[in-house]
């Protein structure tokens, strides 16, 4: 009986050389086109984060003209302006009128009270265009604006203690204690249309303001380079 026993493995055999290449397959077809179509798209993806903020656009061309809106409610007054500055003097008119002729002279009435706490009357009025002042003493403002007020008054028999009012209230007193003289004061004031200005005497001790055939006292008052009154005697 023979008995046969595998033996052990053998080394790897050398690299054989490249066989020749084998015959071309058959072309492929494509089932309907051989045209790459694209596929069905896919679910929206969730938002990215916001980005930065980009730089302000060029400003573009103005649109057209609307329609011209309703007309709005009327607003309220403003506050009074300020006073404009001086104007300069106009120049003299080229013709000269001829002067009237002179009026004769009334008879001289006998010198009234001076009442104290009331207005001094100046009834003899000289120039009083636009009516604001008061045969009785009193001018009334017009208008919200700057005034000049002035007095000249005769001083005779007794002193004089007199004040310019203004609503009640004293702006500026005078005092004139020889007899007989004359006392004046200028004073520029701001009023407000309404208020009231007049001269008013202290007391019947210092009522010396006086008035006869040789003697007058004036009382007179303007706004801003524009004479309204305000000329008047106490006649």
């Amino acid at each position: 009986m023979l008995w046969l026993f595998p033996g052990d493995k053998g080394d790897q055999g050398s690299m054989g050389p490249p066989g020749a290449p084998g015959p071309q397959g058959e072309s492929g077809t494509c089932p309907a086109t051989c045209e790459s179509v694209p596929g069905a798209p896919g679910t929206q993806g969730p938002p990215g984060p916001a980005g930065a903020r980009g730089l302000p656009g060029v400003q573009g061309p103005d649109g057209p003209k609307g329609m011209k809106g309703d007309r709005g409610d009327m607003g309220l007054p403003g506050n009074p302006g300020r006073d404009g500055e001086k104007g300069d003097r106009g120049e003299q008119g080229m013709y000269k009128g001829d002067k009237g002729d002179i009026g004769s002279q009334g008879i001289q009435g006998p010198m009234g009270l001076k009442a104290h706490n009331f207005p001094i009357p100046f009834p003899h009025i000289l120039t009083n265009q636009q009516m604001h002042f008061n045969p009785n003493g009193i001018y009334t403002a017009p208008v919200n604006g700057t005034y000049v007020f002035s007095f000249h008054l005769a001083v005779a028999v007794k002193p004089l203690k007199v004040g310019l009012f203004r609503n009640f209230y004293p702006v500026a007193k005078t005092t004139e204690g020889t007899v007989p003289s004359t006392t004046s004061q200028a004073v520029v004031l701001h009023l407000y249309m309404g208020d009231q200005v007049w001269l008013q005497v202290k007391d019947p001790s210092t009522n010396g303001m006086y008035t006869d055939n040789e003697s007058k006292s004036t009382f007179s008052g303007y706004l801003h380079n524009i004479l309204l009154l305000n000329v008047a005697m106490d006649d």
